[in-house]
């Protein structure tokens, strides 16, 4: 596949840059056989160039539920023949943005972005747009207001209200519905990831709209930001339970991480996870699997980095071959799955 010239008003603000800014963080680099056949994305049949070469951009390497995804992209694209380059943005906005640019300097084919803030998304359609670059953007979600702008860029991922509706159905599918003391009200404290962050947000407002829509009193002792990192979220939820004591009766997580750092806080507070507090997380990460399966976590919600990572390739080869998307249907939807100790079995490797 040839190259795109990019247009000067990009190469001029790029050659500020240097070609290593790519590498930002840790990248990696193959140049595997070309691809052959065809994909077919939303049901429209498009030839697939050989010889392509694909930039990715991922919001950091140091997480738990990314490592898993980006792995399974890094070797769908691989198998596919593609050239890959993979850089670790280290939660650095501006960096990401140098590495995007440094790519559309070097001409990739198509480019896939997990946004380190996605505020920035509606910059970064800018730059992919004026490169006429196709862009698939996974994991955090864009605005469809900065999507709509250009029919070569589309979201794939989970709608994070329907994971935040499940935690909550996880509570409500309890023998006590969350109410432990029998007050008449589900008391609980929410560990967030990033406030900014649109998944946080979502998980945050629709795990508790579950027990409300339920029919159920609840109440918020606490609400912390947790950065998705699980040593922060054992110091929130100890410094909680130290505060709040048996009040405590449900742990919010927005991913596993999290939880499983606060699962630890638990243990050391003496609690008794299914028997006086529950505790849910979102991602399906294997060390949550094993303390639903243990009893230690009531459940999770399965976050699919596979099926979301084979869904952003077909977009993205749907979108090399001409697919476009109209305003309003930009983003592509793969559905989460609640992980209790009844099926939890079915998703351990």
């Amino acid at each position: 596949m040839k190259k795109r010239k990019v247009l000067a008003t990009i190469l001029g603000s790029c050659m500020v840059l240097s070609l290593a800014a790519c590498g930002g963080g840790t990248a990696t680099t193959s140049t595997p056989p070309a691809p052959t056949g065809s994909a077919v994305v939303e049901g429209i049949e498009s030839q697939v160039p050989a010889g392509g070469t694909v930039g990715v951009c991922i919001y950091k390497f140091d997480d738990n539920f990314m490592t898993t995804y980006r792995t399974a992209l890094e070797t769908i694209l691989k198998d596919k023949g593609y050239e890959v380059t993979v850089v670790d943005g280290n939660n650095d906005q501006a960096k990401q943005t140098e590495q995007i640019n440094t790519f559309i300097a070097q001409g990739v084919d198509a480019l896939i972005i997990n946004p380190v803030m996605t505020s920035a998304a509606s910059s970064i359609v800018n730059l992919v747009q004026t490169a006429d670059i196709p862009t698939v953007f996974i994991n955090r979600e864009p605005t469809a207001e900065d999507m709509a702008s250009y029919n070569k860029c589309v979201y794939v991922g989970c709608d994070a209200a329907q994971s935040g509706t499940f935690q909550g159905e996880l509570i409500l599918e309890t023998e006590t519905k969350g109410d432990i003391n029998g007050d008449g009200k589900v008391s609980y404290i929410m560990i967030q990831g990033d406030p900014e962050n649109i998944d946080a947000k979502l998980r945050t407002e629709y795990s508790v709209k579950a027990l409300t829509d339920a029919g159920m009193e609840v109440e918020q002792l606490n609400l912390t930001r947790g950065d998705w990192d699980q040593n922060k979220g054992q110091e929130i939820c100890a410094n909680d339970l130290a505060q709040f004591g048996d009040k405590v009766e449900v742990v919010f997580s927005n991913n596993d991480s999290m939880a499983l750092g606060a699962m630890e806080a638990i243990k050391t507070a003496g609690r008794t996870v299914g028997k006086d507090i529950y505790i849910v997380g979102v991602d399906a990460l294997d060390a949550a699997l094993d303390a639903v399966k243990a009893g230690e976590m009531t459940g999770t919600v399965l976050n699919d980095a596979q099926s979301q990572a084979e869904k952003a390739v077909e977009c993205m080869e749907g979108l090399l071959g001409g697919t476009t998307y109209a305003e309003g249907e930009q983003s592509i939807y793969v559905d989460y799955v609640k992980v209790t100790s009844d099926n939890v079995a079915e998703f351990i490797k």
